[in-house]
């Protein structure tokens, strides 16, 4: 059966079923990206002191003027003392505010900026040609993206879904410029109009093939870096971007389990300027917001909100969105809702979008701070796809809340980690987890009956083949043992006369076999069925003990 591949270059070994199963991801090689004398060089391996070893070791420190300390502003100094050994690694460099801002943020906003990239393909069919600023292509248009699409162009159950990478940094100015502090993967299913969004954890301890053992969050920085040859906070070069994607994105699929099709970057004064160029965004608040840790960015104010309706600005959304020392990450995620869901409607209401002031502003903010592979033909059909996904329709998915945890925190060196559960970097678990929770849209609506049979005396083997289908999304309503046994290749009976073309195409990818529309043996009751399955030998070869 033909595996998954995809447009871009390639760089995992997908399983025939359209999710990615585990394993060390192979490096994806990419024609743009040229060798960099000594490029390992360069590579942070992120093994540094604690802060208790720190601050117990005395180093004096280089004057002023020395190569010592030469920065360059906003870049990771990990990455700099990896290039600069002249540079004093113990040297501790107090964490910007701004920093812990964007990671509380990015929840708050990645959905809004896929709402709204998905507006500008909107505007974009409505003549605003301005929008190539934004929308610079790259990746090839996802099956998914397809109305009515043909199954056969669908590699696997999964790959029904639109996938896309979202990647928070702070950019120019700020500490770690280009530590994707935040990441996001936006999971959007265009067939039952649902959407869901899945964190990655940042300190989550990976394996970049060439590059050494790191954070998660250095991997878009090494592929960017890497084909620059040099540290810069710029962003400014869509061939380096591509490149920081190309890094990134196997290692999330390694993790996930699930095909990257697109990838939004963010620096996060777009949501401000985007609130701002709509006019601000109005807020029931249903209790007063109490937050002294928040006060400095409120003017030194605890009260962040008060009780009742209000309109606030791109900086009070931020703050009213981001806070949670004194409520809850249940209570913030009802307000991140709140903000979403305000500023959806705003920017999709005909006052906006009709408004070529407010359009300007709009792209202009997102310009100068979001950069994407989308192309403006996939953006404007994204919005016809999730301009009808609701608020109540957006799952909100992590790695480490009960009852789904599936990650801990570790140390290495002296350095907080989050590996998994199952053990450093063994993913399988999660990609259960993915996999079960991002389930194939076209499965979904089908819900076709399938009633599978153990065709061979291998005991168990129809047991364990119905619950991996039902992982997948299938509605597996029987398992039993086959009149009779002996069965060399597994059968495919189709009772649907081809109704159900999306899942006999992804049974028969599976199964690698042919779907047939009778029953080989009358002994078999067909009549609580859509599709049978009987399970030949060519199958207990993967039977899981």
């Amino acid at each position: 059966m033909e595996e998954y591949k995809r447009p871009r270059p390639q760089h995992m070994r997908p399983s025939l079923d359209g999710f990615i199963n585990g394993g060390t991801p192979v490096v994806r090689r990419s024609p743009r990206i040229p060798a960099v004398p000594n490029a390992a060089s360069i590579v942070p391996q992120q093994r540094l002191m604690s802060r208790t070893q720190i601050n117990r070791t005395a180093v004096p420190m280089a004057p002023k003027n020395s190569p010592a300390n030469h920065r360059l502003p906003g870049i990771d100094m990990a990455l700099q003392d990896a290039i600069n050994p002249t540079h004093n690694p113990r040297k501790v460099v107090k964490r910007s505010k701004w920093r812990t801002v964007r990671r509380w943020t990015f929840r708050t906003v990645a959905l809004m900026l896929v709402l709204l990239i998905a507006v500008g393909g909107y505007l974009f069919s409505q003549g605003f040609l301005n929008l190539h600023k934004v929308f610079k292509g790259g990746a090839a248009t996802a099956a998914a993206l397809q109305a009515n699409v043909d199954p056969s162009l669908l590699k696997g159950e999964g790959s029904g879904r639109i996938n896309i990478l979202l990647l928070g940094i702070g950019g120019a100015g700020h500490d770690g410029a280009d530590l994707t502090d935040t990441m996001m993967l936006a999971s959007i299913d265009p067939v039952n109009h649902t959407a869901a969004l899945l964190s990655v954890p940042r300190d989550l301890w990976v394996n970049i093939p060439n590059n050494g053992t790191m954070k998660i969050n250095a991997a878009y920085e090494m592929g960017k870096f890497k084909y620059l040859g040099k540290i810069t906070a710029d962003n400014s070069n869509s061939k380096a971007i591509q490149a920081g994607f190309s890094s990134v994105d196997p290692i999330v699929e390694g993790v996930l389990g699930v095909p990257i099709d697109y990838n939004v970057l963010v620096d996060f004064q777009a949501f401000r300027q985007a609130v701002d160029t709509v006019g601000g965004v109005t807020i029931d608040v249903q209790n007063e917001l109490y937050d002294p840790t928040m006060a400095w960015e409120n003017n030194w104010n605890p009260v962040l909100a008060k009780p009742g309706v209000q309109t606030f600005d791109g900086k009070h959304a931020l703050i009213y969105a981001r806070s949670r020392e004194t409520s809850s990450d249940f209570a913030r995620g009802i307000r991140q809702r709140q903000v979403l869901l305000a500023l959806k409607d705003k920017a999709m209401t005909l006052g906006v979008l009709s408004d070529p002031t407010k359009i300007s502003g709009l792209m202009s903010a997102f310009g100068n701070n979001v950069q994407t592979d989308l192309s403006l033909s996939d953006a404007e059909r994204l919005y016809s796809i999730v301009k009808d996904i609701g608020n109540s329709n957006v799952s909100s998915l992590d790695l480490d809340t009960a009852p789904n945890q599936f990650v801990t925190t570790g140390d290495i060196d002296g350095q907080s980690i989050v590996e998994p559960k199952a053990g450093l970097f063994d993913y399988s678990q999660i990609q259960g987890y993915v996999r079960s929770s991002l389930q194939d849209g076209y499965i979904k609506k089908e819900n076709a009956r399938v009633v599978v049979l153990n065709g061979t005396t291998a005991p168990g083997l129809a047991t364990a083949k119905a619950d991996e289908l039902k992982q997948y999304g299938y509605n597996v309503t029987q398992t039993a043992t086959a009149p009779t046994s002996g069965y060399q290749q597994t059968v495919l009976v189709d009772l649907t006369h081809g109704k159900d073309k999306y899942t006999k195409h992804y049974l028969e990818q599976r199964f690698n076999t042919t779907a047939v529309s009778t029953v080989p043996d009358q002994a078999i009751a067909s009549s609580q069925a859509d599709f049978i399955l009987i399970l030949g030998n060519d199958q207990t070869a993967t039977l899981q003990n």
